[in-house]
């Protein structure tokens, strides 16, 4: 897909930039809004941390980002592309090429070792099995997992589950990391290798955007952002 042209491609200097984006259900005549008014930019190579109450919109607002919820209205531009111009097959081409997703419930595949789990986000590109096996072994050589490689997700310990995800998450060099509440299951420990080896990832060029509620893995961000209600507010 080509950028688009005009005003807002020779500004944008980010990788997300949310104008107005609002996102609300609708029951009759009555409009629950769960998203409001979101403006928003994240720049290339910052981590920002989104913060706030349960129901605040927060998980909702990373699915956005995510590209994995299009019911909503608004404008986000992703680079320079403008995801709201886009057909669900574009964003969904977007996410695959573009965007690693951390869950807090690690998501990987039970029926799938964990070599096997790696190489599923390479699969979805157009990449010479031979170059897929090579980025696995790599993968699994940077995240020192290689002993782990024939296991399946139920033989690990949680922190190594989400390890594994967060891998599973960078393997294909995305230009954003989403992360919604990674260290949520984890003992302390734990969240703390976790939010190590995102600060390291971080500095190594990725993105990443995280939505927490543990303070001290807020401040591993660059910038907090509050959501309250749906409402970006000032903390």
């Amino acid at each position: 897909m080509a950028p688009e042209s005009g005003a807002w491609g020779a500004i944008l200097s980010g990788v997300i930039k949310l104008v107005n984006l609002e996102k609300f259900f609708q029951t009759g005549n009555v409009r629950t809004f769960v998203l409001r008014r979101i403006t928003l930019e994240v720049r290339e190579g910052e981590f920002l941390t989104v913060m706030g109450p349960s129901g605040a919109g927060k998980s909702t607002l990373l699915a956005i980002l995510g590209m994995l919820d299009g019911a909503w209205t608004g404008e986000y531009y992703f680079f320079d592309q403008p995801v709201h111009k886009l057909n669900p097959r574009q964003r969904i081409e977007l996410n695959k090429r573009y965007i690693g997703f951390v869950f807090q419930s690690y998501h990987l595949l039970d029926n799938l070792t964990v070599y096997e789990n790696l190489d599923l986000p390479l699969s979805y590109r157009n990449i010479k099995s031979s170059e897929r096996a090579g980025l696995v072994c790599d993968t699994l050589d940077r995240f020192q997992i290689v002993g782990k490689k024939d296991l399946f997700p139920s033989q690990l310990s949680g922190g190594q589950q989400q390890l594994v995800a967060v891998a599973r998450a960078v393997i294909a060099n995305p230009k954003l990391i989403l992360a919604d509440e990674p260290t949520g299951n984890l003992h302390t420990s734990q969240g703390r290798e976790i939010m190590e080896l995102f600060k390291k990832l971080n500095q190594e060029g990725a993105t990443i955007v995280q939505v927490t509620h543990n303070e001290n893995w807020a401040a591993y961000g660059h910038r907090i952002i509050n959501l309250l209600d749906g409402w970006i507010v000032k903390p």
